[in-house]
């Protein structure tokens, strides 16, 4: 089996993250997507508890499941207590599926900082990785550059508009934001009340208007 493995916080899950998702399955002929909840110790600031979270990312495995079953969430990040790691999470998953194939899906900005990551030349060893870049930054240095070898990775243009920041900015500013996330996870923001009060919102009329990825 190919097993693909999307790891974010999911503070909270987006259409930007349902997107990519059916995207990938369909691109890479993906038989089963694993929705990994992280603890990222590169994002200290949290907007609403790992129970949250990890309810949230179940509620977009299901919608990514409506079109055709092939998602899973795992919370063994959550489990740890600490800060998770990439390369932890493939080693497990290594263990649980030691014939499937695993590919890792990463977003543009996260590749970026792929030199800072915990033994990311061992990652090349344990996955392939697929990296989802923007068009806007076609012309930017190559993205092999962020780590120390060059290194066979997968580009794919995938752009979204959509970021969780922005949508915490948005509940926060009492926006509307039904358009951002699938209607289960506006269901369960407002029925739980989440990110309505973030201390340090960094919400502005300007970024209301004009959203970045």
């Amino acid at each position: 089996m190919h097993l693909a493995v999307f790891g974010a916080s999911f503070d909270p899950p987006h259409n930007g993250h349902l997107a990519l998702s059916l995207f990938a399955r369909e691109l890479l002929c993906l038989d089963r997507i694993i929705i990994s909840v992280s603890n990222n110790p590169f994002k200290q600031n949290s907007g609403t508890t790992d129970e949250h979270r990890m309810c949230m990312a179940t509620l977009l495995s299901r919608e990514i499941n409506r079109t055709g079953s092939c998602s899973e969430v795992s919370g063994w990040e959550l489990e740890k207590k600490q800060p998770s790691y990439t390369v932890d999470l493939l080693r497990h998953l290594h263990l649980l599926y030691p014939t499937d194939k695993l590919t890792l899906l990463v977003g543009e900005d996260s590749f970026r900082d792929f030199s800072s990551w915990k033994e990311p030349d061992a990652l090349f060893s344990l996955c392939d990785i697929v990296v989802f870049s923007r068009a806007s930054t076609r012309q930017c240095r190559p993205l092999h550059e962020t780590i120390r070898e060059k290194r066979e990775v997968t580009m794919i243009e995938f752009t979204s508009p959509i970021s969780s920041t922005l949508i915490r900015d948005f509940v926060a500013a009492g926006a509307p934001f039904s358009h951002l996330v699938p209607p289960s996870v506006h269901r369960y923001i407002v029925e739980h009340g989440l990110y309505r009060h973030l201390p340090d919102s960094a919400t502005s009329t300007q970024a209301l208007k004009r959203p970045e990825f």
